[in-house]
């Protein structure tokens, strides 16, 4: 440990207690804001080296918050300095972490700025503690309801109108509570929550899930009331065979699996579909895995069912992964929207006539869900839309709110 003076100016010795955990947070907020990748895939990379696995857990919480609250914070910054500071300045991205602390998370002022100042060494620490100070005298505080981001705000308001928009801001202000999913007819004993669906229960968020009763026996899994909506459209399977496409972290497959299907799960990331094989053992649900590219692969014959979650720009899990709100890009969301077509067009041949198909996205975007299944409705003579699902911002907001997604259930005529 290395004493710091009362500015955050380092004494001697190694780096103080604390301020690992904050510069792992400052990489984090510069891999989203400035790099624009999700903050989950920059994990690794900014908490390497860290001594403390608590370390690790402590600046993802720091970042994740920062996140929720970045134009309230940004505002609160702005107010007590004379000229802008930078968007990507190290100062910014500081006061950010020690407000962020102080405001939301509870840590005691002085350690937060303590931990905050040595983060922008060599630049304008005196700056930065009179910005935290000016904030902490004048007792200025962050709304209860946090603002979205402008862009963010605007394009959903077009897209769904104010409603929609008020009630994105009464999600972002909290982490959500835990969903988890089972088998309906096998209701998890030993936990306390709440259930919004058959096969659902809504636990308190905090509690380790690998600690909580019926974790190691494998009689229940993680999943968000939303993402089960999709492979609820395809009812009980009796030993009828589905694809389930895009399927990692595989929700989807032991929902399917547990609904009485052969289930083909396939995705091309080999570290993901690893996760699912690990929860598959867990549960005793079984699934063939299948590590490919659906662009590439083909399965040997025809199938029953087909779930093709598509890769999206998970606009709509914000509330849990609140970086989607900095850095997914209109840009963005128009290549994903193509990409989404062309697999919806390959996949949908693979049904048998008189099967079912779901595509669905985790995504508020209409040029992802509407947009794609409208452009492919219009196409194939064979396929007619049976019935659409769009979840918004504000479902089940009463008892801790829901993901957002979009679902289209088709049938294959013949």
């Amino acid at each position: 440990m290395v004493e710091t003076d009362r500015r955050g100016r380092s004494t001697g010795g190694a780096e103080a207690i604390g301020v690992p955990a904050r510069r792992a947070a400052m990489r984090l907020l510069d891999a989203v804001l400035r790099k624009g990748l999700p903050i989950e895939s920059a994990l690794g990379a900014a908490t390497r080296g860290l001594a403390k696995t608590e370390d690790g857990a402590l600046a993802h919480a720091i970042a994740a918050e920062a996140l929720r609250r970045l134009p309230d914070l940004d505002a609160l910054i702005d107010r007590a300095t004379r000229q802008r500071l930078p968007d990507d300045s190290k100062a910014r991205l500081a006061l950010r972490i020690a407000l962020v602390q102080a405001l939301v998370l509870g840590t005691p002022p002085h350690a937060a700025i303590a931990t905050a100042l040595p983060l922008v060494e060599g630049g304008p620490r005196r700056l930065v503690h009179g910005v935290f100070g000016t904030v902490m005298r004048q007792g200025w505080t962050l709304p209860e309801t946090p603002m979205l981001p402008a862009d963010v705000a605007e394009r959903w308001r077009r897209a769904w109108g104010d409603a929609v928009v008020e009630a994105a801001a009464l999600q972002i202000a909290s982490p959500p509570p835990l969903d988890i999913g089972f088998p309906e007819d096998k209701l998890p004993s030993g936990l306390e929550g709440i259930s919004l669906l058959l096969g659902h229960l809504r636990l308190e968020r905090g509690a380790a899930v690998a600690g909580l009763t019926g974790y190691g026996e494998g009689d229940w899994w993680v999943q968000d009331i939303a993402a089960s909506m999709p492979a609820r459209l395809l009812g009980p399977g009796h030993g009828r065979t589905v694809l389930d496409l895009c399927a990692a972290p595989g929700g989807k497959t032991m929902q399917l699996a547990a609904a009485g299907w052969k289930v083909t799960a396939v995705d091309i990331s080999e570290s993901r579909l690893a996760r699912l094989t690990a929860n598959l053992i867990r549960t005793g649900l079984e699934a063939e895995v299948v590590v490919a590219d659906l662009m590439r692969w083909a399965p040997t014959q025809p199938v029953d069912a087909i779930l093709l979650d598509a890769p999206c720009s998970a606009t709509g899990i914000f509330r849990r992964h609140p970086d989607v709100l900095h850095r997914v890009r209109p840009s963005a969301i128009a290549a994903l929207a193509e990409s989404q077509k062309a697999m919806l067009n390959r996949a949908a041949y693979w049904l048998k006539p008189g099967g079912r198909l779901v595509y669905s996205v985790c995504s508020i975007e209409p040029e992802e869900g509407e947009q794609v299944v409208q452009d492919f409705a219009g196409a194939p003579a064979d396929f007619r839309l049976i019935e659409e699902k769009r979840l918004l911002p504000g479902l089940w907001g009463e008892c801790g709110g829901a993901d957002s997604f979009y679902m289209a259930l088709f049938a294959r005529e013949g």
